[in-house]
């Protein structure tokens, strides 16, 4: 007998993880008289897709599985529909053959057939009970202003110049007191900082919460146009910094993050759901979980605990109109030294 394990899933995130045995009914009675087997994706809904030996294998078998593979992004087609059908007769050829030993009767096998109706019927439940409490478009639209909100921020462009030495960056800074318009060259010449230099010390658009703490606070002090007057030291070495521009950090478009907030709602409500069921019911473990229940006889694998839903992430800020740069994300880290913070 072939099991196939199951994952519940909640949207396009686990928010409840049951390990589960889906078991492909490959014995049921036909419902109608034989319908001839699938030669095209218009596969009759009820009846008899083959037979082994006797024993029939039903189309809406064949439909469930079509329906998960499907869910998997595998197109319907007679290819599809063929190999399952093939599938599920060897299955049948060979789960008779144990069956006609008698290992359908026993322990392990009547057990494993517990767990797989115990987990199926949770995850019926599961879905039902997301069907009967809907996260709607209202909802997702009132979470979306709070996330934007509270959000808020400014980003910055600006240019740098790395230097090893603090002479080296006081001398940097005479020169482009006399001309600030000698910046990029000098970024070329002088700085250690090889991803940037070569575009004259251009760092394009970047948070300064991504830049390490000196960094990002001598940014944020500095007016467009102007540089920093005193070397700002960081790990890397001294850097030379000059402000091109600042804006708003602008979020995600609603359309492009809608069906995430949905996700992470309904993640959010099934877990508070679980866990008052879980306060309210008596839960009793009467064995010990790290021997063997039966004497002699290793633990079958337990289906996996619940997992715990993703913490909610609000969404990243997406990029304004394209102008060459990465916005909102961090500027690429240097080899050598980034002002990059580390994690």
């Amino acid at each position: 007998m072939l099991i196939k394990s199951r994952v519940l899933l909640i949207g396009a995130a686990s928010a409840l993880a049951l390990a589960a045995c889906g078991p492909k009914d490959a014995s049921k009675p036909a419902a109608a008289p034989a319908a001839t087997p699938a030669a095209s994706t218009a596969a009759p809904a009820a009846g008899v897709a083959a037979t082994v030996n006797g024993t029939p294998i039903s189309t809406a078998t064949v439909e469930m599985m079509v329906k998960e593979r499907t869910a998997q992004g595998q197109p319907d087609t007679p290819e599809l529909r063929k190999a399952i059908i093939d599938n599920l007769t060897m299955q049948t050829l060979v789960a008779n053959e144990g069956i006609k030993k008698g290992l359908d009767k026993s322990d392990d096998v009547t057990r494993q057939l517990e767990l797989i109706k115990q987990s199926m019927t949770a995850n019926a439940f599961i879905q039902d009970w997301l069907k009967a409490n809907p996260v709607t478009d209202a909802m997702v639209k009132a979470e979306y202003d709070k996330m934007v909100t509270s959000a808020g921020g400014t980003e910055y462009k600006a240019r740098h110049i790395l230097v090893k030495e603090e002479a080296d960056a006081k001398a940097i800074i005479a020169k482009l007191k006399k001309d600030a318009k000698a910046f990029a060259g000098l970024a070329k010449d002088k700085s250690m900082d090889p991803a940037s230099k070569v575009n004259g010390g251009d760092l394009g658009w970047f948070n300064p919460a991504s830049m390490v703490p000196s960094f990002g606070a001598a940014v944020a002090k500095l007016e467009k146009g102007k540089f920093t007057e005193e070397p700002v030291k960081s790990d890397y070495g001294y850097h030379v910094i000059m402000l091109e521009d600042s804006r708003p950090i602008a979020p995600p478009p609603f359309e492009q993050v809608k069906e995430q907030i949905k996700q992470q709602q309904q993640r959010s409500n099934m877990k508070n759901y679980l866990d008052k069921l879980k306060a309210d019911a008596k839960i009793e473990i009467k064995a010990n979980p790290a021997t063997p229940v039966l004497s002699g006889v290793a633990p079958s694998a337990a289906p996996a605990a619940p997992a715990a839903p993703a913490a909610a992430e609000v969404p990243a800020a997406a990029p304004a109109a394209s102008d060459g740069h990465d916005h909102g994300a961090a500027p690429a880290a240097p080899a050598a030294a980034a002002p990059a913070a580390s994690k």
